[in-house]
């Protein structure tokens, strides 16, 4: 997984990129607008990294909830939601919804998700500390379907899984798309 081509209405959703988490070895693999965004460097993607490096360019203030609650989710598996802020370039504050799953003990090893942009949302609503507590039907149907990627990813069917991704971005985009208005 290095390098992603979205398509335009994602990218304008604000799609910046995917991860692919190995739980065990503790190492995370960036596309290359994920690497670019998330570590401050897209020469990074497709390699392993470790969860301080993947998430180096966290805000200093978001950043101990963040690993803790990764870290909490990687032994437990499941659904993984948060929204926090990063440093992009020149100290522009940025904020992040990274969305995914984990396997759950015995499930596997891999877990796969998203980053999207969500700042342009925080602009509008004029209060950089909201957020939303209780997840929508939308945000339920994209970890029912990251639970699906992980079936489809051990069936082996490659056309499966180039669907499932479609959707997962389709959701995504819509939910970007919601929020920002």
């Amino acid at each position: 997984m290095t390098r992603r081509s979205f398509p335009l209405p994602l990218e304008a959703a604000g799609v910046i990129g995917t991860w692919t988490t190995d739980v065990r070895a503790g190492r995370s693999v960036l596309d290359d607008g994920a690497a670019a965004a998330m570590a401050g460097d897209a020469g990074l993607a497709g390699k392993p990294l470790p969860l301080d490096v993947a998430l180096g360019r966290i805000h200093p203030e978001d950043r101990a909830w963040v690993f803790d609650r990764i870290l909490r989710v990687r032994e437990e598996g499941g659904p993984f939601t948060a929204e926090f802020r990063i440093r992009g370039e020149g100290g522009a504050v940025r904020w992040v919804l990274n969305q995914g799953r984990l396997p759950r003990p015995g499930e596997g090893r891999h877990g796969h998700g998203t980053y999207i942009d969500t700042t342009q949302r925080h602009l509008a609503a004029g209060s950089p500390g909201s957020g939303w507590d209780e997840p929508d039907v939308l945000e339920v149907a994209a970890d029912h379907c990251i639970a699906a990627r992980e079936a489809i990813d051990r069936s082996g069917r490659p056309m499966l899984r180039l669907l499932i991704d479609a959707l997962l971005l389709e959701i995504g985009r819509h939910l970007v798309r919601r929020r920002s208005h």
